[in-house]
């Protein structure tokens, strides 16, 4: 699928490029020799601030112009734009990572590996495992792996004690008999109130990167979902994760209530597990009441696994795009952007972890550890992660899941066998016919 099709599905799209061309400088802005826009999270505008306020100081000849991505729907949706208008910033640092191959086959982005010094900067930055996830299909490295958010279950761990637990089940078994102790009906009125977890039922595609996904590396020690270009999940794993959520769902044991800004289930306690990031620490510890403590563990395994347990890590990466007009200088301002000093203000600024190997024993990073020890936990768990395949339509490949999701694991009219084989079929039929 190309850029210009994937734009054709709205017409907001090469509405929104018409305005960003019309309105946008580019990079005709004079006393600026790079633009640089980041998300518009208020920690990291935060953080690109200070970056850019720390370089233009050393670098008077060659500053950087900064702004945060412009307000639309989705980020996505305001980059696709930009490609199309011609008005894509020098650097971006929170594209996806799963749309990293869309971008690089179109040949929009600066392959990485071809500037000098890059090469020696990722291998001491990043692990060989994290590096060959980030390889493209054509050899070439188009991004930067800069933030994780890895996906934990959180628990509260008052109603685990009332249940005679000292920490969350790990096994599905366990965790489906903890939920069958906790669910109530509190009023009695007939209907169950009080489930044991939550998660969103919604059926965009990103969703199942929350619940589906990460339980499926958590099963499969982080097994692809695509591989040699063809479906390589229907297996056990992706069948048991249907069954275990398609359990949850018709025992009753999660709630099917979309969450709204006038109530949260695990605040109100109602729940007693939803699957989250890091993020979720700082919204707790400012909304909580004073009486919920709470922790974080691993994804729910099946039954008989051993062995580290993966997750989903919702990978952020930075890229260079092919208007930039000097890549090797974009390159110097990331590398300073991501060394250890500005990782660890990241990591204070936003409570997000650089996806840097090691990151839980780097000396600089210990103080601020042993002060946030729920983060702490998130550290650990980046040792056991994985982000996504190298796929150029893997927005459309989760699509088709969350169909499948749909079918079996809400409404219960397909079994969890014919859900992923008919999955399977569907995207291997989407991989023969990309344009």
């Amino acid at each position: 699928m190309n850029i210009k099709r994937r734009l054709r599905r709205s017409a907001s799209f090469l509405l929104l490029a018409s305005l960003l061309a019309s309105c946008s400088k580019g990079h005709n802005n004079k006393g600026y020799s790079l633009e640089y826009w980041s998300s518009n999270n208020g920690g990291e505008i935060r953080f690109s601030e200070w970056v850019v306020g720390q370089w233009n100081g050393r670098q008077p000849e060659a500053k950087v112009k900064y702004q945060p991505v412009p307000e639309g729907q989705s980020s996505e949706e305001i980059i696709l734009a930009a490609v199309v208008g011609k008005t894509t910033p020098d650097i971006y640092s929170n594209i996806w990572q799963g749309s990293v191959e869309f971008y690089s086959q179109a040949g929009i982005l600066v392959p990485l590996d071809t500037l000098e010094g890059f090469m020696d900067f990722i291998q001491q930055r990043c692990s060989p495992e994290t590096i060959r996830e980030i390889t493209s299909g054509d050899g070439h490295i188009y991004q930067v792996p800069w933030k994780v958010n890895p996906i934990m279950t959180i628990y509260n761990k008052g109603i685990l004690a009332s249940l005679k637990l000292d920490t969350l089940p790990l096994t599905y078994s366990a965790y489906l008999d903890a939920a069958r102790q906790f669910r109530k009906d509190t009023d009695g009125d007939g209907y169950v109130d009080q489930w044991f977890g939550n998660t969103s039922v919604k059926l965009a595609w990103y969703q199942r990167l929350f619940n589906f996904y990460p339980l499926y590396l958590a099963a499969s020690d982080g097994a692809p979902l695509i591989k040699d270009n063809r479906a390589a999940f229907n297996n056990e794993y992706a069948i048991g994760a249907f069954r275990f959520l398609q359990e949850v769902y018709k025992e009753n044991y999660f709630s099917k209530e979309q969450q709204s800004a006038g109530q949260d289930l695990f605040v109100a306690e109602k729940i007693a597990t939803k699957f989250t990031g890091p993020w979720e620490i700082q919204y707790l510890e400012k909304y909580k009441g004073d009486q919920m403590d709470y922790g974080f563990f691993s994804m729910p395994v099946p039954d008989g696994h051993s062995g580290p347990v993966y997750t989903y890590c919702d990978p952020k990466s930075i890229v260079v795009f092919n208007t930039c007009r000097d890549p090797q200088l974009a390159f110097e301002f990331i590398r300073t952007m991501v060394d250890r000093e500005g990782d660890l203000l990241f990591l204070e600024t936003t409570y997000q972890l650089p996806r840097r190997q090691g990151i839980d024993s780097i000396p600089e990073f210990r103080d601020f550890f042993a002060a946030n020890p729920r983060l702490q936990v998130f550290a650990q768990q980046a040792k056991h992660i994985r982000g996504v395949d190298n796929c150029e339509v893997l927005t459309e490949v989760f699509d088709i899941i969350s169909q499948e999701y749909e079918a079996c694991v809400l409404y219960q009219v397909k079994t969890p066998e014919q859900a992923i084989a008919d999955a399977e079929q569907a995207v291997n039929v989407l991989l023969r016919v990309k344009d």
